[in-house]
This record gives C-alpha cells, sequence and structure tokens, in this order.
C-alpha cells in the first residue's frame, strides 16, 4: 500500500505528515498519547492545549504552524523518490481555540482544507481570515475544497455569534431569581461564556478540567469551581437532559441552554405553554435580526430573539461555532475551487456540497444527488485525489449508528432529544496521494 503524502485530520494508515485543524474529538479519532507514526503539524495554541488532552505524549512530534506564515515541507514521493516541496500556510478557522484551516501547495495543485469553520459576514476575525486568503491565493486556483458542511442546507440560518450570545444574556437577565446550567464542549463556546460574564458581571462556573483550560487560555479571573460564587454554570454537554434539570429543580429553580445550531429536539411538544414548535420544521428569519447591529427583535417572544423553548426547563439558543448555510454560499464564491468534498459524511441528513454549490465551482459542476451515497467511486476527471471518510465502518448502517447514540426520552413531556453530534461528526479527514496527482 503506497504511503500517502499528507492527512489532515486523519490517523489511520500511513502518511509522511499528519496536520490537526484542532483538539474537537471527533477529529482526534484514532490519535493517542502513543502516537508514532510521524509528525503532527498544527496552531501554536493547539499545541499548547496538546498535553492536556493526551497526556504522556511524545512532544517531539509536534511541529508548530503560525497562523498568516508559509512553511515549506519536503517529502519524498514513493514511486519516485525524489523530494517533493509542499507549502503549507494555517488561517484562523473562527471556531474553537486553535483551530485553523490548511491551505495546501505542491504538485498535487492547490487544496483548502478549512477543517470546522464560522465564516460570519460582520466579524473582524473573519475579515482578517478573508484578507490572509485573498492575499495567499493570489492568481491560484483552488482545486480542491474540503468543506465544513455541517449546516450545508438551506434550512439552516442563524444570526452571529455575538447577536445568540445576547440572546442568551437576555434569558439569564430576565429570569434573576433563576440558577441556570449552559451546555458546552470541553473546548469551544468561550466567546459566549466571557460575553455572558461581562454582561452581567458575574463569575462562571465551570468543572474542574475545563477550569484547568480556561487557565490554559489565559482566563484566570472569570471562571471558578465554587458554585457559592455564581448562578450561572457551565457544564459538560453529556451531562444535559431533562432528568438533569428536574432533579436542580427539585431543590432550587434552575434554567437549562443549550447554544447550538443544530436541531437537537427532534419531537416538539403540542404548541401552547410558551413553545414554539421545532428547530427541524422552523426557520430562524434573517430580517428579524441584524448581524451588523447585534440588536434582535421578536414581538412574539420578548425580545429573545429566535430562541426556542421547547420544555418548562429548556431553551435552545442558535449559538453556533459553524458556518451556516448562506455563509457557506459565500465562502464558496470568495473561493471559487474547481471542486469540493463535504468533511461531514457520517449524518444521515448529509448532503453533497457540489448539490447547492457546484454552479459556483469555477468548472461548474453539475450538481450531484441530494444524498450522499456512501461508497467510493471512480472519478473519471483527473483531479489530485484526497480520500476521505465517506462510509461507515464495515456493517455498520446509518440507521444502526444513529441507533447507537445516546437517547433520552421523557414519557409526560412529549419531547425527544438525541445527541446528533457523536454521528453528525464521526467520520472526516482526508489523505493526499502523490500518485493520483494531475499531470
Amino acid at each position: 500500500m503506497d504511503k500517502a503524502l499528507i492527512s489532515v485530520d486523519r490517523w489511520t494508515g500511513y502518511s509522511q505528515a499528519y496536520f490537526l485543524t484542532h483538539l474537537h474529538s471527533d477529529h482526534t479519532q484514532g490519535l493517542s498519547s502513543t502516537w508514532s507514526k510521524g509528525p503532527i503539524f498544527c496552531s501554536r495554541l493547539t499545541a499548547k492545549l496538546f498535553p492536556f488532552r493526551f497526556r504522556d505524549f511524545n512532544l517531539s512530534l509536534l511541529r508548530v504552524l503560525d497562523v498568516g506564515v508559509w512553511h515549506s515541507l519536503s517529502l519524498s514521493p514513493t514511486s519516485t523518490g525524489t523530494q517533493s516541496v509542499v507549502q503549507v500556510l494555517a488561517i484562523d478557522a473562527h471556531h474553537c481555540p486553535g483551530a485553523v484551516m490548511f491551505l495546501f501547495r505542491g504538485d498535487f495543485g492547490c487544496l483548502l482544507y478549512t477543517g470546522d469553520f464560522r465564516w460570519e459576514a460582520t466579524s473582524k476575525r473573519a475579515d482578517i481570515g478573508r484578507t490572509m486568503l485573498l492575499n495567499a491565493l493570489k492568481d491560484d486556483v483552488v482545486n480542491i475544497l474540503y468543506l465544513d458542511n455541517t449546516y450545508c442546507n438551506p434550512s439552516y440560518g442563524f444570526p452571529s455569534r455575538e447577536v445568540a450570545a445576547q440572546q442568551v444574556v437576555n434569558i439569564i437577565g430576565s429570569h434573576p431569581e433563576h440558577d441556570f446550567i449552559i451546555g458546552i464542549d470541553s473546548l469551544g463556546k468561550e466567546d459566549l461564556l466571557l460575553h455572558i460574564s461581562r454582561a452581567l458581571k458575574i463569575k462562571i462556573w465551570v468543572w474542574p478540567e475545563r477550569l484547568q483550560t480556561m487557565h490554559l487560555l489565559g482566563f484566570d479571573d472569570i471562571f471558578t469551581t465554587n458554585t457559592s460564587l455564581t448562578r450561572v454554570r457551565a457544564v459538560p454537554r453529556y451531562s444535559f437532559s431533562i432528568e438533569t434539570l428536574e432533579g436542580l429543580n427539585a431543590m432550587r429553580p434552575t434554567i437549562g441552554i443549550m447554544p447550538s445550531g443544530l436541531p437537537w429536539v427532534v419531537k416538539p411538544l403540542e404548541r401552547g405553554d410558551k413553545l414554539f414548535g421545532s428547530l427541524l420544521t422552523s426557520r430562524y428569519n434573517k430580517s428579524e435580526w441584524s448581524g451588523n447591529s447585534g440588536n434582535c427583535t421578536d414581538k412574539q417572544n420578548g425580545g429573545l430573539g429566535y430562541v426556542e423553548r421547547f420544555h418548562e426547563y429548556i431553551y435552545s439558543v442558535p449559538y453556533s461555532d459553524h458556518s451556516c448555510f448562506a455563509e457557506l454560499e459565500d465562502f464558496v464564491k470568495l473561493v471559487q475551487p474547481t471542486s469540493m468534498k463535504g468533511i461531514v459524511s457520517s449524518s444521515t441528513c448529509y448532503v453533497d456540497p457540489l448539490y447547492y454549490f457546484g454552479r459556483l465551482c469555477g468548472a461548474n459542476k453539475p450538481a450531484q444527488g441530494l444524498h450522499h451515497k456512501h461508497k467510493r467511486k471512480e472519478r473519471v476527471e483527473k483531479v489530485p485525489a484526497v480520500w476521505t471518510r465517506t462510509s461507515f465502518s464495515k456493517g455498520v448502517s446509518a440507521e444502526s449508528e444513529w441507533k447507537r447514540g445516546r437517547t433520552v426520552k421523557v414519557k409526560y413531556s412529549g419531547i425527544h432529544m438525541s445527541r446528533m453530534r457523536a454521528l453528525r461528526r464521526r467520520q472526516c479527514g482526508a489523505k493526499i496521494v502523490e500518485n493520483d496527482c494531475p499531470d
């Protein structure tokens, strides 16, 4: 089996160099503290967080890529044995601390791998990234764009994170007698918590391991593990459930907030009791919020913007660290790749980005089928091949993967909550293989 030149967020098989976009667990499956296959290239902040995520890891294998600086690698293609130079540029992905996109140049052409990213039109950080990307591309054509297609569907349209963060502040401020729990991952949503803390002038509780991460990120005075100092707690997403909230409410009035662009409630209560339906059937009306001013107006739910309340104790707020459909479209228009592939391939609602954005490709690709077929196909055109994880493991179907995900059912409330993220992000990553390069 030929040894690939480069692997991005993929840790099976063998390559000469490995690249890590960020430290979320769905991008590190197969990576462990005993890793010894080869060097791993990542951002400086990811390298700083790495020992905390992978204890006893051989840190001499880490190679730091500073954002905005071109780096050159000398690799040896197995077919020729001669040295091949690959250039790579890391660009801020605006997803979570340390997350970056990778722009590659080499004999295989020009490839852009976004990893997970958020491309907000009103974000100053995105403006910097936009300028950096355009300056780096110059007259180059991106042969293949590997796109974060998490929300590659017109159904997904949500406001900027600044607007959504203010929605959370509004909820907390309108319930002065309640405690709050906010479901987050082990990395990410720090800007949301900082916004809450500064707006309400309070500390925020986090669990001990999360506090260590906050200290590594330089946040020393805002977070605490002392529950008596605050009424707002950030808890692990996996512990966020109706059962947990019911138990807390038996002791003290408590409301849960789930910040996510993902419709995680798939069976809403009947209308009434201030419930506004399911995220699977509703749409965020873009005319009702302003990304420029950061103001939300919603006459139906007391100025809370497009917040959904699915249960007496639960709000879902459209705060997402992934790009919504309109932002993806803007990004594709900017890059104008010859072709593209989605990096998310395990969701039951996966859509090949070519279906919606093929018309925007430089080669004017025809629209692909709506539902991705989980099998590898021979491609007629001569393009630099990148093997993406587009199939389930042997004997595993989408239905069985869905059933494997943890589900919480509440008999009397009529709400059915599913842990969709484990499935949605189960498979990602790519390999660049030198012997499939264009002539």
